[in-house]
């Protein structure tokens, strides 16, 4: 019987194509070589680099650049500016990694944080989550929502117990309408009840019955996402997987 696992992904489900990650990258007249891919998706392709020495390691992220039956290296070009426009604007805070710049057209090189993705059953110190709390408003006073709260794995627990958020693919900061402010409004609202989610599952003992109460019941627009874009979610995953791109429906693509 045939799998995913056995099925070669088609090129244009891949984000750089037939292309692969470079073998090295420069930054500042010191070159880093490729040592492994996290992943290779539709929208990006993203390996971590180190220097000769080994201890000072990058991370570049490629957006797409190969054609899907229509040109697409506007979407990897877009995706990147907007992203290091982000990454920029939020470096300065105790939680992001630093930008280090572009790479071609369509890549970001940020600062690689050792660590491990949040769990279920991760190690936290006592200040984790009030760190993680300060981040994101301080995200959120910026102007910024970082939206992609949802799922645990995307927190990062540096090996110096610190939270750290890096991936602003698909964060939000449009303000120049009041259909884009009231979106940022109800988007940073769902990172408050995000981060609250995770904060009750993993730490219950550091939130009182006031807090306890209040994300007993999701936001309404929360509660209509599960409805209605959820199943739609799924059924991508399960295309995504008769096609060989992903070896399982459940979560995220691996990598």
């Amino acid at each position: 019987m045939t799998t995913s696992k056995d099925r070669k992904t088609a090129p244009w489900l891949l984000a750089m194509g037939k292309r692969d990650l470079p073998e090295t990258v420069q930054i500042d007249d010191i070159s880093y070589r490729k040592i492994k891919t996290f992943k290779h998706d539709f929208f990006a392709a993203t390996g971590l680099y180190a220097d000769e020495t080994g201890t000072e390691k990058v991370v570049l992220k490629v957006g797409r650049i190969a054609p899907a039956l229509i040109p697409l290296s506007w979407v990897g070009r877009f995706l990147a500016s907007r992203e290091a426009r982000l990454l920029s604007a939020t470096e300065h805070l105790d939680g992001v990694p630093a930008f280090l710049g572009m790479w071609e057209r369509t890549g970001i090189i940020h600062e690689f944080i050792e660590g491990q993705p949040l769990k279920k059953d991760s190690e936290l110190s006592d200040d984790f989550f009030p760190r993680l709390e300060k981040l994101i408003a301080e995200m959120h006073a910026l102007g910024i929502a970082y939206v992609d709260l949802e799922k645990r794995e995307n927190v990062l627990v540096g090996d110096d117990g610190k939270p750290w958020l890096f991936d602003f693919q698909i964060a939000w900061d449009r303000n120049r309408s009041p259909i884009s402010r009231w979106l940022r409004r109800v988007l940073q609202q769902s990172d408050v009840y995000h981060l609250g989610k995770h904060w009750k599952r993993l730490r219950p003992d550091q939130l009182d019955e006031a807090k306890l109460a209040a994300l007993s019941k999701p936001p309404f627009w929360i509660a209509w996402h599960r409805r209605l874009i959820r199943p739609l979610i799924l059924l991508r995953r399960r295309v995504l997987v008769w096609l060989g791109a992903r070896d399982t429906a459940k979560g995220r693509s691996p990598g």
